[in-house]
């Protein structure tokens, strides 16, 4: 039980413990095993398990296989966009290597750009000019004029 108090003339707070129960020690498994429960998520929330277990280990758009190992890289892609939308026969997911995640959002991003529909401070163009000799030149150029258009 804790006791706190307030000693008005120095300003000072003090604070005691008294402990009435006897102290008993977690064995490491046990701390472990309570850690683990307080992250588990909510019924209905581990959608990338259930993903997993449904679609197999492949990416959807590449193809590339993952094991036990590389799991970690695959990724569970919600098709309509929506994360709260999980169906529990996994028909808004695919299963997504980092990669081509990262692939799929960058030219949602840019395509919403092109159209007009995004073109917020937070978003950021890369283009390239140096690169005459490659179609990047074309797109470098054209990503110019459009940010050129859209200053004015």
């Amino acid at each position: 039980m804790a006791k706190i108090s307030f000693d008005g003339r120095t300003g000072r707070v003090r604070s005691s413990v008294r402990n009435d129960e006897p102290k008993t020690q977690k064995s490491v498994g046990d701390v472990v095993r309570e850690i683990k429960k307080g992250m588990k998520k909510p019924e209905g929330e581990d959608y990338r398990e259930h993903s997993l277990a449904i679609h197999g280990l492949v990416c959807a758009r590449c193809g590339r296989e993952f094991d036990h190992t590389s799991r970690q890289l695959l990724t569970v892609h919600h098709k309509d966009g929506n994360h709260h939308n999980n169906p529990p026969d996994g028909s808004n997911w695919e299963n997504l290597c980092a990669y081509c995640h990262e692939d799929v959002h960058s030219r949602e991003v840019l395509g919403e750009y092109f159209n007009g529909t995004r073109g917020g401070r937070d978003d950021v163009v890369v283009y390239g000019d140096d690169d005459t000799n490659s179609g990047l030149a074309s797109l470098g150029a054209k990503l110019q004029e459009a940010m050129k258009n859209k200053k004015k």
